[in-house]
């Protein structure tokens, strides 16, 4: 199965333009949608799942069409957004059993076998019986990943799934992800550069409504035809350097500012020639940088 996205374009009642003109085709295995908060992600996101209608342009998933058989979409559909509300109040298979009725799943018997199922393997069976108003914010997303799997779904979207976990959680997530994603689409929309790098074999990077970059994370890097260099300047000497200069990206480090530029050869004494990482396109793509890239 493929996901085709053909032209599609969306622009709010405020006349923001949200996305304009974006074609991706996707298939089986983990896709990441990278890009900064406001890029389009969740627009994107949202307009797959058949949530909101494109103003122009096709989204397809094998021979369904998303605006016109949401019904067909939905049952082929798990989603987490990246807001996903739970009932305090309530307990886990108590909230799961409920989402399984309105999936369509009617037999009890076969519902209490799923939530054991998928509530053990997000390793949340233990936590059956809690409220859901108790859980941490990685119980949470492992409860959203958990409702976004009943009924052996075809497409997984998963938005922004990692912002805010702990670096411990982050990992399960990730493993948890990586387990699901080799027979379907999983399509993980996210600002987290790691997250992209760590899981997935293809990506896009959007800015501004916009497809700017598709490839293999690590093509895209080999297809880098110049050089990354790394080197720590004075405060004072910053400015001067993001003016003269390709700059990648830039931080504190012990009083001084850390910066990756892009050039042929070495840009000022004391720099050094450094490999590119995955966050180096990326920035250099947001950034509108001319990073020589072969794909």
């Amino acid at each position: 199965m493929r996901l085709l996205i053909d032209n599609v374009s969306k622009t709010y009642s405020n006349n923001v333009e949200a996305l304009k003109n974006v074609s991706l085709e996707i298939g089986n295995g983990m896709f990441g949608l990278l890009g900064p908060n406001g890029a389009g992600k969740s627009t994107l996101m949202r307009t797959i799942a058949g949530l909101q209608d494109a103003d122009g342009g096709t989204i397809t998933v094998g021979d369904i069409n998303v605006e016109t058989d949401k019904q067909a979409l939905r049952e082929i559909l798990g989603y987490l957004p990246q807001e996903f509300g739970l009932y305090p109040k309530v307990t886990t298979v108590e909230l799961f059993d409920h989402l399984a009725v309105m999936k369509g799943i009617t037999e009890k018997s076969e519902r209490e076998k799923l939530t054991k199922s998928l509530l053990m393997q997000t390793n949340l069976w233990k936590y059956r019986n809690r409220k859901l108003g108790t859980f941490s914010g990685g119980m949470k997303q492992r409860f959203g990943i958990a409702q976004a799997l009943i009924g052996n779904p075809k497409l997984i979207i998963v938005d922004e799934p990692t912002a805010g976990l702990d670096p411990t959680e982050r990992n399960r997530f990730h493993n948890l992800l990586s387990e699901i994603g080799e027979n379907v689409i999983v399509i993980l929309s996210t600002h987290i550069v790691e997250d992209v790098s760590d899981l997935c074999s293809h990506m896009a990077i959007i800015n501004d409504g916009e497809v700017r970059l598709i490839g293999e994370p690590m093509g895209l890097i080999k297809g880098l035809t110049k050089q990354v260099w790394t080197g720590l300047v004075d405060k004072k000497d910053y400015k001067s350097i993001n003016n003269d200069y390709q700059l990648i990206s830039s931080k504190l480090y012990m009083g001084k500012v850390q910066v990756r530029l892009l050039d042929d050869r070495q840009p000022m004494e004391g720099f050094e020639q450094t490999s590119p990482e995955i966050e180096d396109i990326y920035f250099a793509t947001i950034n509108e940088l001319d990073i020589g890239s072969e794909s």
